[in-house]
């Protein structure tokens, strides 16, 4: 842990937050406007990144891309790479061009993102869609969180942010649904839908204004005149990022960040392969399911409404941050953020450790419910820390660092935890290993097309698909995935109570001198 004082410009003193209705009644109409933004731009982007695994690992001849979960590790760790990385530079432009400016820009760059996908159904289209996906999330993260900041205080930041990430959710709890009925249609509706939806930013966009922009105006104007000199983007991002309050802060996080991004790029897999979610429906409406439209929407379940889709499973997640994330918000108010930040990576790894355990459907809702209560405590806290550190007129670029360590987690995470999945988990070769054992030719094996392996298995053998499932489970170790997962997280957990620690003792100093 580096142990230099060299956070001259960075305030990290803690404010006294206000009450739960006195911060909500604090917040603006702006902070309200860029909530509803971010709530569109979840919806499309969950529609597709929750879904994505499902698509990839999807033959061909039902629609999907039909690789290797080695190749959709390579594209998920680009799309990771280029999402958490690009922040770090753009959010100073967002600081110094403007935030209504970077919002539109962004918001045309997605949509192309979505097309490109939709119109090349292949490795190299979906790669280059979700390249520009990345680039567009990547500049329009800065801009929102920017305005975020700078229309809250101190004292409602704690509040503010946990609201923001609970309006957030509802975006990341719709998105999935609308996946799940337009898949059954056809995957390229999926795209195209998600597109319709991030186009209604622009709506948004005509009621935007933008807190602080006299400020920004004045500052350049003096930059201009020569009364203050401003340094190249690269080389003031730079000098920020030396800052040991921020270098630190990027190491402990990472190991989270793996940890959190393979419950959403390997586990709706882990799901469709392995958890019989039929359980679920049976036991909430019995052995015929439900026909009820409306329940088979929320609920994520499949047309017939007899079990219910990897995306729905995963939607507790979002639909417990919607409707609770503000409670959890005022109780970890009352505590150092690094502490709270530090107890919800504790509740993420034992979520981690419970899937790799049981495959039973209930204990998979029960995992991603305790995951979900530590995301509430880690992830809207790490925005509140970096906007409380940042120093004047880089509220936007400290709020793009805080992708950083998301950028080095979820860029190992996405080329290693679908490897990792192939290693210990992948139904697709245990299929083909199991074929060759029943005695099926290896060059008829060969030329099974990529995706169908489990159901030539089914058809070769003339046994039940949930027998074979269940075979196939308990000859193989599924869980190591997810314990060697859980082990990264836990020496990130470690790193996070040393962080706190350090911190506490440079907050200290501060106060003292």
């Amino acid at each position: 842990m580096t142990t230099s004082n060299q956070y001259t410009g960075n305030d990290l003193s803690e404010v006294k937050q206000l009450g739960m209705w006195a911060s909500i009644v604090s917040l603006s109409y702006v902070f309200w406007l860029v909530g509803g933004m971010e709530l569109v731009e979840r919806i499309a982007y969950y529609g597709v990144k929750t879904s994505s695994g499902l698509y990839a690992k999807a033959p061909e001849s039902a629609g999907g891309l039909g690789i290797s979960l080695s190749d959709y590790g390579i594209i998920v760790s680009v799309w990771a790479f280029l999402q958490t990385f690009v922040p770090v530079f753009s959010g100073g432009v967002s600081d110094r061009v403007g935030y209504k400016e970077t919002i539109f820009a962004s918001t045309i760059i997605k949509i192309s993102g979505y097309l490109c996908m939709a119109w090349f159904p292949n490795f190299w289209g979906f790669l280059v869609g979700a390249m520009l996906l990345a680039g567009g999330t990547g500049i329009f993260k800065p801009g929102i969180q920017g305005t975020l900041a700078l229309s809250t205080q101190r004292n409602n930041s704690s509040m503010a942010w946990g609201i923001f990430y609970q309006v957030v959710n509802i975006g990341g709890f719709l998105g999935p649904l609308v996946a799940v009925h337009m898949r059954q249609m056809s995957w390229d509706k999926v795209f195209y839908a998600c597109a319709a939806i991030i186009s209604l930013n622009f709506l948004f966009l005509l009621a935007y204004r933008e807190p602080g922009k006299e400020a920004r105006l004045a500052r350049q104007a003096k930059i201009k005149r020569g009364e203050i000199k401003q340094e190249f983007l690269w080389k003031d991002a730079w000098h920020e990022l030396r800052k040991p309050i921020v270098l630190n802060y990027m190491l402990v996080f990472a190991g989270f960040w793996f940890l959190f991004n393979s419950l959403f790029d390997v586990l709706p897999i882990h799901i469709s392969e392995w958890v019989d979610t039929s359980v679920i429906v049976t036991g909430l409406f019995g052995e015929q399911g439900t026909s009820n439209g409306v329940l088979q929407f929320w609920l994520g379940l499949n047309n017939a409404g007899t079990k219910v889709m990897p995306e729905g499973m995963l939607n507790l997640n979002a639909g417990m941050i919607m409707t609770s994330c503000f409670l959890i918000a005022a109780i970890t108010a009352k505590y150092r953020i690094t502490t709270a930040m530090l107890v919800g990576c504790l509740f993420s790894i034992f979520a981690f450790v419970l899937i790799g355990f049981t495959h039973a459907a209930w204990f998979i809702v029960l995992a991603i419910a305790m995951f979900s209560l530590g995301e509430m405590m880690i992830s809207p806290k790490k925005n509140e820390f970096m906007s409380n550190i940042a120093p004047e007129g880089k509220k936007a670029m400290y709020l793009g660092f805080v992708m950083l360590p998301q950028g080095i987690g979820w860029s190992l995470e996405g080329y290693f935890g679908p490897k990792l999945y192939e290693m210990f988990a992948s139904k697709e070769l245990f299929s083909r290993e199991l074929l060759a054992e029943r005695g099926m030719p290896q060059r008829q094996i060969e030329q099974i097309p990529q995706g169908e392996a489990f159901t030539s298995l089914v058809s070769f053998t003339g046994e039940q698909p949930r027998t074979l499932t269940e075979l196939l489970y308990q000859t193989h170790n599924i869980g190591y995935a997810w314990y060697i997962i859980a082990a990264i997280g836990t020496f990130s957990a470690v790193g996070i109570y040393l962080y706190g620690r350090w911190l506490f003792k440079l907050q200290r100093a501060q106060i003292t001198h």
